[in-house]
């Protein structure tokens, strides 16, 4: 139960935070006042605050039943996910540093899995 409370969070975490990225590229730069407007316009940025939701309360429900000390280290495999993600269907740059960092903590999730 827990790696599919982890796999949920995981997968919404990401979704939210592509969807954020790619619709407020589109926007270009708001000014803060400007957010809230942005936000209810943009159907996919409602559709990112639910997965957010959905995120927390995933998050909640593994903290129920998995020890702190596994639950925040493995939540880093959203870097990793987003990291390729965000070269595949964002289209970004990732340099070789960034690279290094999501390997490592790929190795850092997988040591919890053991």
């Amino acid at each position: 139960m827990k790696w599919l409370l982890l796999a949920l969070m995981v997968t919404s975490t990401v979704a939210s935070d592509l969807l954020q990225s790619s619709e407020m590229k589109k926007e270009g730069e708001t000014p803060i006042a400007g957010v809230l407007g942005v936000i209810l316009r943009k159907r996919l940025l409602i559709l990112a605050v639910a997965c957010m939701a959905i995120s927390f309360f995933s998050f909640l429900q593994l903290l129920a039943i998995a020890d702190l000390s596994f639950a925040v280290p493995a939540s880093a495999a959203t870097y990793v996910v987003e990291t390729l993600l965000a070269k595949l269907l964002l289209k970004e740059d990732v340099s070789w540093q960034r690279w290094t960092g999501a390997g490592l903590v790929a190795g850092g999730v997988f040591l919890l899995a053991l």
